[in-house]
């Protein structure tokens, strides 16, 4: 129904800045909640970043005051703006959407492929 299109992700050095990009099929301005992960193999998923609805935000203490998640309703768009890299940043990050598109249906959770984050000199 939804799809989650991540891009930006890429190759930079340690105090580096990328932008990572999340185009949706639909409309996300009736999602509850969006959301940034990350995953390094081996390792299980963490929740990186996530904005809800009324635009309150939260970011896991590990990129607090580096990362930032916004969102662009008319184009359908969430980003990850990620500042002041570091390796430990490295992995693949994952756009995900929880809610609906049409408002009072029932909510979906939805996840794009990733897209690779590489932080190395």
């Amino acid at each position: 129904q939804v799809q989650l299109v991540e891009s930006g992700g890429g190759l930079v050095q340690p105090g580096g800045a990328l932008r990572l990009s999340c185009a949706a099929s639909g409309s996300i301005s009736n999602f509850y909640r969006l959301a940034w992960y990350r995953q390094v193999p081996g390792k299980q998923r963490e929740l990186v970043a996530t904005i809800t609805a009324g635009v309150t935000t939260h970011y896991a203490d590990s990129v607090q005051g580096r990362f930032t998640i916004s969102r662009d309703n008319a184009k359908n768009t969430v980003y990850l703006q990620m500042n002041s890299l570091k390796p430990e940043d490295t992995a693949v990050y994952y756009c995900n959407a929880l809610g609906s598109v049409v408002p009072g249906t029932t909510w979906l959770d939805y996840w794009g492929q990733g897209t690779q984050v590489t932080v190395s000199s």
